[in-house]
């Protein structure tokens, strides 16, 4: 079985005059292990619906969602919470840290929630994520004092400090230059290879979806293997 497995998931919500609006209708998905799987689609489509459903941050209407064999959408609240910190891994096109804190502080925070040798090597452990991303000779440099990129890679470092089973990354190079995207990608993909974590990329770079494994298409809430030329991804 793949390591996600995600089967006829659908989202709705019901708006103020009683009726409901279908932001996804049937979503069928499966990642292996080391896999890099890119979503693209046009704006409002319900992409980072999507993501939100599967980093368990939202809970599907409908349609089943299994991690490494295990029924997800069955477990509480709780558990639910503390899976979603051990197993997945965020990256967000805003890089939402810690105003006024260190590049380290920043990174040990998701070790807080930890247990046994993680969380007590947690400052340890931090220090060699922010080191693999380049950043080694940064850890008590602030948000403020570091520029857009250095930004970015400690967020990296944070999304990959407890080595999650699955990255789920929404338009993870924003409006970086070729080269930096390039950089945050290639960080990216080294952890997916290296630890056999499900990589998902939400994208709207079609430079981004080539570096993928697959590309599938989100569209009127169904998800769908890529048909369009390359040229057209980004549309």
């Amino acid at each position: 079985m793949a390591l996600l497995h995600a089967e006829g998931m659908a989202r709705h919500v019901r708006l103020p005059d009683g009726s409901q609006l279908h932001i996804l209708t049937g979503v069928d998905l499966e990642v292996e292990a080391g896999e890099h799987v890119a979503i693209v689609g046009r704006s409002g489509t319900g992409k980072t619906t999507l993501l939100n459903l599967l980093g368990l941050l939202d809970k599907p209407s409908s349609g089943s969602y299994m991690l490494d064999g295990v029924d997800l959408l069955r477990l509480s609240e709780r558990r639910r919470s503390r899976l979603r910190g051990a197993r997945f891994g965020f990256v967000f096109q805003q890089f939402n840290l810690l105003a006024g804190r260190t590049a380290l502080a920043n990174v040990t925070t998701p070790l807080l929630y930890a247990r046994g040798k993680q969380f007590f090597q947690r400052s340890e452990l931090a220090a060699q994520a922010l080191d693999r991303v380049g950043l080694g000779d940064r850890l008590e440099s602030t948000s403020d004092q570091l520029s857009g990129g250095e930004q970015q890679r400690v967020a990296i470092a944070r999304a990959l400090v407890r080595q999650p089973q699955v990255i789920l990354a929404d338009e993870p190079t924003g409006a970086r230059d070729v080269e930096t995207g390039g950089s945050v990608m290639s960080l990216l993909e080294e952890q997916a290879h290296e630890f056999g974590t499900a990589l998902v990329t939400i994208t709207h770079d079609r430079a981004v979806a080539a570096r993928a494994d697959r590309i599938l298409r989100l569209d009127h809430g169904v998800l769908a293997p890529e048909t369009a030329p390359l040229a057209e991804v980004s549309s």
